[in-house]
């Protein structure tokens, strides 16, 4: 018998960091050193992460794209918390029981990758220069 929590959910950095910044931005911090410490060292691993230009639209769009890659929840969860550059890249954020991505599987996951999660012009070029 499989007991299944209706409240259990995947987060994503983005949103870890936007819980984070509302706990730091409350004044209710009585006793909660510990907290705060925690809190402060968390934030400041996360605004150095992908996530810190990634926003909720795009993060969308990008499980949109990726739904048509036999990919599972917690595969598609890795890529957005640390967006794939590279075919080795995507393999290991990928389960070692799967059926491998083609090359042209993950060619078009990193450029997919690049579209919603890197704007500009030269990061959107850098995975066709490095076949040429």
């Amino acid at each position: 018998m499989e007991t299944v929590n209706a409240t259990y959910a995947y987060v994503t950095n983005l949103e870890v960091m936007h819980l984070l910044q509302q706990i730091k931005g409350t004044k209710k911090k009585f006793g909660m050193r510990n907290l705060a410490t925690v809190t402060y060292e968390a934030l400041q691993f996360l605004e150095e992460s992908p996530c810190k230009t990634q926003t909720r639209e795009s993060i969308n769009s990008y499980l949109c794209d990726l739904a048509a890659y036999r990919l599972m929840p917690h595969e598609m969860l890795q890529m957005v918390n640390d967006p794939p550059t590279s075919a080795l890249h995507t393999q290991l954020l990928i389960d070692d029981n799967k059926i491998p991505l083609t090359d042209e599987e993950n060619e078009a996951i990193i450029e997919l990758t690049h579209k919603h999660f890197y704007n500009s012009g030269a990061d959107q070029l850098q995975p066709s220069q490095a076949q040429g």
